[in-house]
Formats: structure tokens, sequence, C-alpha cells
């Protein structure tokens, strides 16, 4: 899956997650964060409001998301 920033500098984590559907709501995504179920650019990621900029990959179980300009 690609995510585009359409003009933006950055998306955060919990944003992207919630935004794409791929946490039921923001508290959901906080939760997959702080369990260590997402990763950025292939390490375990527990920032909650990490910057997302192009270039990143984002994991979790079963989605891959490529964050473009």
């Amino acid at each position: 899956m690609v995510f585009n920033l359409n003009g933006s500098e950055y998306i955060e984590l919990i944003k992207l997650l919630k935004l794409l559907h791929i946490a039921q709501s923001g508290g959901h995504a906080k939760i997959m964060v702080e369990d260590g179920e997402v990763k950025l650019n292939g390490e375990v990621e527990y920032r909650k409001r990490a910057k997302l900029r192009p270039g990143d990959l984002v994991k979790t179980s079963d989605t891959e998301i490529v964050i473009e300009a």
C-alpha cells in the first residue's frame, strides 16, 4: 500500500494507522504502537507520534505502507 502525503511534510504514526483504518480508533492505534506491533523502516517503533516522511516504510502484522511525497 502507498500513502501519499499530498504536499504535507509528514504524518504522525498513530494518525496514519487511524486514517487507513488499520486501527479502529486513536486509542487502538496507541495500543498497537505501545505493544510493539508496528515497525518503521524495519525496527519496532514505540513513538506514537513518530513523524513519517517520504521513503519511510511502515509494517504491521498484515499491512505494509510506503510513504510518498
